[in-house]
């Protein structure tokens, strides 16, 4: 047993300076990626209003849309089609022996086809591709270390991934979970320890680039009262409920990535015309939704059935944009459509109950993490995500409450962890 523990002991010591080294390069990439797509989404915002004080406005959105969505997966297609999507689902596949890694075409792919992407406003979130960029950093550090071990490499794939949503979100402990409970799904001591040890350095880098503020800006909360507390049941059962669909809904369309050309032509058109409508309406809704969701933390009003209008709106173009072939992930989106699930929720209290004086963004706030529980299945990760970034410990309990309520019942409905549907629908294609 002694043994044992010197022999561990030296494992971590010996994986300290490439965890740091990770950290520190999954740091800086994430940090030129959020640069990038902002630049991407500024260029996108100028070039709409530009559009608007044209005749042709409407058409100029269309094409630029159309060739930048050609471009993003077309880029995908040559250089590495395994970097579609989060990516999430291919490092879990790695991580069980079920596909290699081809780390640099996926690392180029993903950053520029994010980059193209964000041009063309997908309804994309910068998460997953994170978490994507830093296990392949994770595995190209495996590769060129000096004193290479195998059974280095997948350690520090999983600790490369929960870099890249540390940087992702600012939000090391929330890297750490997730890697615990969505990329082993179990806790091993030598994972824990060089994810640990990513996670903080890349937050260092992250936080000394972009600043130190969290990732929505809100006034904190006093802790709800405890008769208020029963009112985050139905926000868990309907983020349960629209969980499922959601993710029933994503696994039926990736069939439209795999389509002969010309009816993915068809598909293609069809996807930048539901781009050009929603850029040409209501922008707001395009891209990752970070910004959105600060407007409705800061206090915006509207009616209920906007904001049920708001929710399918981006449930629809997430689930379109998210089976383009395009890279681009999901974890942002989810959080969006949970914080509107949660204002909606909040606002319907507001109506009916208005004696309880219900604050509807704290629901939003409570909403995200719900909503991420039911899809992901990940409860863990959401609460301690949604503290991280929200600065607020206050929310504990409303977390827990809509968060495992929501697990409860999709583990009920037999509804799949989102990313394990996705996992186990591309490894059925090594078996067709």
């Amino acid at each position: 047993m002694r043994d044992d523990s010197i022999v561990k002991d030296r494992q971590r010591h010996r994986l300290i300076p490439q965890a740091v080294l990770l950290g520190l390069l999954t740091g800086g990439v994430s940090v030129l990626f959020h640069k990038a797509i902002d630049c991407a989404e500024a260029f996108r915002k100028s070039l709409l209003a530009f559009a608007y004080l044209t005749n042709s406005g409407s058409g100029m959105i269309f094409w630029s849309t159309l060739i930048t969505l050609i471009i993003a997966v077309s880029a995908i297609r040559w250089l590495a089609p395994e970097a579609s999507g989060s990516g999430i689902p291919h490092i879990k596949a790695i991580l069980i022996g079920r596909r290699h890694f081809r780390w640099f075409r996926v690392l180029i792919a993903k950053f520029f086809s994010m980059f193209i992407g964000g041009v063309a406003g997908l309804v994309v979130g910068r998460a997953g591709p994170c978490v994507h960029m830093g296990s392949a950093i994770g595995q190209g550090l495996a590769n060129l270390w000096p004193t290479k071990k195998h059974s280095d490499q997948l350690i520090l794939v999983a600790a490369g991934g929960g870099a890249g949503l540390t940087a992702a979100f600012n939000a090391p402990l929330s890297g750490l979970t997730f890697v615990l409970e969505e990329l082993e799904r179990r806790c091993s001591t030598l994972e824990f320890f060089t994810a640990a040890i990513a996670c903080m350095t890349a937050d260092m880098v992250c936080r000394a680039v972009l600043g130190q503020q969290p990732a929505f800006h809100f006034e904190n909360f006093t802790t709800p009262p405890l008769n208020l507390l029963i009112a985050f049941l139905p926000l868990g059962i309907l983020s349960a409920l629209l969980g499922s669909l959601f993710t029933r809904s994503l696994l039926w369309g990736q069939r439209l990535i795999t389509l002969p050309i010309w009816p993915k032509w068809f598909w293609w058109l069809t996807l930048t015309l539901l781009l050009t409508v929603t850029a040409w309406k209501t922008p707001e809704l395009l891209g990752g939704g970070h910004s959105f969701v600060n407007e409705i933390l800061v206090g915006r009003q509207v009616p209920l059935e906007t904001i049920a209008l708001f929710f399918i709106g981006r449930f629809v173009l997430t689930i379109a944009c998210s089976c383009s072939g395009a890279a681009g992930g999901i974890f942002m989106p989810i959080l969006v459509l949970g914080a509107l699930l949660g204002w909606a929720v909040g606002v319907s209290l507001q109506l009916l109950f208005p004696e309880l004086n219900v604050d509807s963004k704290l629901f939003a706030v409570v909403g995200m993490a719900a909503y991420f529980s039911g899809v992901v299945q990940a409860p863990l990760t959401a609460i301690v995500l949604i503290i991280e970034m929200t600065s607020n410990y206050t929310l504990i309990l409303p977390l827990f409450i809509a968060c495992f309520t929501a697990l409860l019942i999709a583990n009920w409905l037999g509804n799949p962890p989102v990313y394990e549907a996705l996992l186990e629908n591309d490894l059925r294609k090594d078996r067709i």
